[in-house]
């Protein structure tokens, strides 16, 4: 498993600019198109009643205004990830997605 800021520079990476935001505060303007990602969920492994194995999970939105935009993919074909949902919210595209990371 990476750290969060491997995963960072994956996103970055995808999508070919640095507009990746790691749980941006509710007032920071974003710039489109943009990935937006936050830790939504550990999940542990037990043995012997004991946790031995921590996996964190992320949900990832790809924000973009064009509808057929070609970043949602290339999210989809990274390991441990699978698609949630889209919506549109003003204007612009959502694509939501969840991965072990």
């Amino acid at each position: 498993m990476g750290t969060r800021l491997e995963l960072q520079t994956l996103l970055e990476t995808l999508l070919g600019s640095d507009k990746v935001y790691f749980q941006p505060p509710p007032d920071f303007m974003l710039s489109y198109p943009c990935i937006v990602y936050n830790r939504s969920n550990i999940r542990s492994a037990h043995g012997d009643n004991r946790p031995y194995k921590l996996e964190k999970e992320y949900t990832i939105t790809v924000i973009d205004p064009n509808p057929d935009s070609l970043i949602p993919d290339k999210v989809s074909l990274l390991p441990r990830c699978a698609f949630d949902r889209h919506f549109t919210a003003d204007q612009l595209n959502h694509d939501v997605f969840n991965i072990l990371f």
